[in-house]
C-alpha cells in the first residue's frame, strides 16, 4: 500500500490472515458474520482506509441503528485503524463531530443512525461520489425493507477504477434474521460474497483471551456456537413473544393524553468483567396493559462510580430505581454516589417465573434505540433438559436486561409488601 509520500506497509503484518476473499472482493454486497474476536470489524476499518487513501473519488458512509452507538464502535475502529497503519497525519479526525476527512482530497467518512432517516438519505459528498456503505452491527436492523433504503443511498455513477459496494458485520444471534434468507441462502452470486470467521483466525489473541472461549465452551456451548464459532443461533421456546419494536415520544403532549396515570419503571442488574451491567427504563401503563421500553444502558467493566456517573449523565439519578439485590455492597454504595432511591429487587423461590408470567401479560412496545433490549428479548429461551424438551425455567444466557425488567416491573407485580419468602 503506497502513499503520496512513498510510505509502503505490508498489510498481512497489519491485517493478519484470514480475510483475503473480504479484502480482494468487489461485488455489491460484501456479508460477514462472525463470533466475537473474529477480526471482522477490525479489519473492516482498515479495509476503508486503506481503500479511501488508494481511491480519489471514494467516499464511505458508516451505519448502526442508533446514532449514539456509533462513536463507541465504528468510530472507534476506524480511529484505530488510522493509527494502526500510520497515516494519522492524513487525516482530520475532529473531536467535536463524528466525521473523518482524508486532508489531501476532501474525501470524507460520514456516520449515521437509523434513528435519523431524513440524514441518511439526505448525504451529498464534495468530492469524488458515495460509493461505499458498511453496516455495522447488521443484525440490529430487524426490518428488511430499512436495509433496502440503505441499499439505494449507494447509487449513481462513479469514477473509473471504483465500484460500489455494501458491506454487513454483524454476530448471527438468530437464525430467522432476513439477512440470513437474502445472502446467506441465497444461490451463487457473483455480487454477494458471504463469510463466517471466528476467533480461531485471530493470530492476536493471547492465551487469556482464548481461554475466555475454552471456558464459554465447557459451560456455555449454545452461547459458544454463535460468540465462540459464529455459527447461526438457534432461536426456539422464546419467553416473551409480546412485543413489537416502535417509534414514540414519551415526552410528548399526545403520548401522556393518551397514556394518563402512566408511571415509570427502572431495574437495575449488575455485571462487570464478562457480563454487562444493565439499566432497563420503561413506562407502565396499567390500564391499558402496556409497556413502553425507552431507554438502557449496556456495558462491561463498570464500576459502581461509572454506573453512577452513566445513570447521572442519563438523566435518571433521582429514579427510583430497583436492582440486583444479590449486590447489597453495590447499591449502598450507589446509594452513598447519590442514587438515593435505588432499593434492592426482592428475590426469592419462584420469583423469575412469576415476574415472566405477569410481564407475558402486557404488550411490550420498545423503542428502536433499545438494541440490547431487541437483542435479547429475541433470543430469551426457555431452557432445555438433557433430553432436549423444554423446562419452565429460561436460559441462563440474554438475561441482563431481562433480569432488570423484571427488577423495575415489581413495584407492579409484587405490590409494596408482597414477599416470596
Amino acid at each position: 500500500m503506497t502513499y503520496q509520500n512513498k510510505r509502503v506497509i505490508s498489510l498481512q503484518q497489519t491485517v493478519g490472515k484470514g480475510y483475503a476473499q473480504f479484502w480482494h472482493f468487489k461485488g455489491r454486497y460484501r456479508v460477514v458474520k462472525g463470533s466475537r474476536a473474529s477480526k471482522k470489524s477490525k479489519t473492516a476499518a482498515l479495509w476503508y482506509v486503506t481503500k479511501i487513501m488508494e481511491h480519489k473519488g471514494a467516499n464511505l458512509l458508516v451505519i448502526r441503528k442508533t446514532f449514539r452507538t456509533l462513536k463507541g464502535s465504528c468510530y472507534t475502529e476506524l480511529k484505530w485503524a488510522i493509527k494502526r497503519l500510520g497515516v494519522e497525519e492524513f487525516w482530520d479526525v475532529p473531536k467535536s463531530e463524528l466525521e473523518m476527512t482524508y486532508l489531501p482530497t476532501g474525501q470524507k467518512i460520514y456516520f449515521r443512525g437509523l434513528d435519523d432517516p431524513l440524514k441518511v438519505t439526505s448525504i451529498t459528498v464534495e468530492v469524488g461520489s458515495l460509493c461505499w456503505l458498511w453496516i455495522e452491527e447488521a443484525y440490529e436492523i430487524m426490518k428488511e425493507e430499512d436495509f433496502d433504503i440503505l441499499d439505494e443511498t449507494i447509487r449513481g455513477q462513479v469514477e473509473e477504477g471504483l465500484f460500489k459496494q455494501v458491506t454487513l458485520t454483524f454476530n448471527p444471534w438468530n437464525e430467522h434474521h432476513w439477512i440470513k434468507k437474502r445472502f446467506f441462502d441465497a444461490p451463487p452470486d457473483p455480487d454477494i460474497l458471504v463469510m463466517t470467521t471466528n476467533y480461531l483466525c485471530n493470530e492476536w489473541l493471547d492465551e487469556a483471551d482464548k481461554k475466555v472461549f475454552e471456558t464459554m465452551k465447557k459451560n456455555n456451548p449454545r452461547r459458544y456456537r454463535v460468540a465462540g464459532l459464529g455459527e447461526w443461533g438457534i432461536v426456539e421456546g422464546v419467553v416473551f413473544e409480546n412485543w413489537e419494536e416502535g417509534y414514540f415520544d414519551h415526552t410528548s403532549d399526545e403520548f401522556k393524553k393518551q397514556h394518563p396515570g402512566i408511571k415509570s419503571a427502572f431495574g437495575l442488574d449488575f455485571g462487570y468483567t464478562n457480563d454487562p451491567s444493565a439499566l432497563w427504563c420503561g413506562l407502565v401503563d396499567l390500564q391499558k396493559k402496556e409497556i413502553f421500553v425507552f431507554d438502557e444502558m449496556y456495558q462491561q467493566g463498570m464500576s459502581n462510580e461509572a454506573i453512577y456517573k452513566e445513570i447521572y449523565e442519563m438523566g435518571y439519578a433521582k429514579e427510583r430505581i430497583r436492582a440486583d439485590s444479590a449486590e447489597p455492597k453495590s447499591i449502598d454504595r450507589l446509594r452513598e454516589l447519590g442514587l438515593v432511591n435505588m432499593k434492592a429487587a426482592r428475590k426469592g423461590k419462584d420469583s423469575v417465573n412469576h415476574g415472566i408470567d405477569y410481564i407475558q401479560d402486557f404488550k411490550i412496545i420498545i423503542h428502536p434505540r433499545c438494541v440490547n433490549f431487541i437483542t435479547e428479548i429475541s433470543n430469551y429461551t426457555w431452557d432445555t433438559d438433557k433430553f432436549g424438551r423444554r423446562i419452565n425455567k429460561p436460559i441462563d444466557d440474554f438475561n441482563h436486561l431481562m433480569d432488570a425488567m423484571r427488577y423495575g416491573m415489581e413495584e407492579f407485580s409484587m405490590g409494596e409488601i408482597f414477599s416470596f419468602d
